[in-house]
């Protein structure tokens, strides 16, 4: 229930050096992004690639088949604050922030919290 709460209002997802609890988050966000469950996008940014790439070979995932070489974009490595907030500045004003889009009959409030079937 908590990472549903998680993923059903987050806009953007900025993960640190961790453990299991930081990869179960992190995959959990990417195979709902993958899988196209969130009815909105979701910005994922990885910080640090030296500690990233010794612990996940993601371009051998798709190298292998695992994952499809498009779901390299699913997510953003970044090695500086800067650098992943300008990313972040980027894609929610790309995704969230832009003008108005037209909204579904009836409905008073914006989409930030909805989920596909």
């Amino acid at each position: 229930m908590r990472k549903f709460w998680f993923a059903y209002l987050a806009k953007a997802l900025v993960i640190f050096p961790g453990g299991f609890g930081t990869l179960d988050e992190l995959f959990e966000i990417l195979t709902l992004a993958q899988t196209r469950k969130l009815a909105k996008k979701i910005l994922v940014v990885i910080y640090g690639r030296e500690y990233w790439n010794k612990l996940i070979n993601f371009q051998a995932m798709a190298d292998a088949g695992a994952i499809s070489p498009v779901d390299l974009e699913l997510f953003k490595m970044v090695d500086t604050p800067e650098e992943g907030f300008e990313f972040l500045k980027d894609g929610l004003t790309r995704h969230h922030l832009g003008p108005d889009r037209p909204r579904r009959g009836g409905e008073v409030s914006p989409e930030i919290a909805k989920t596909n079937p």
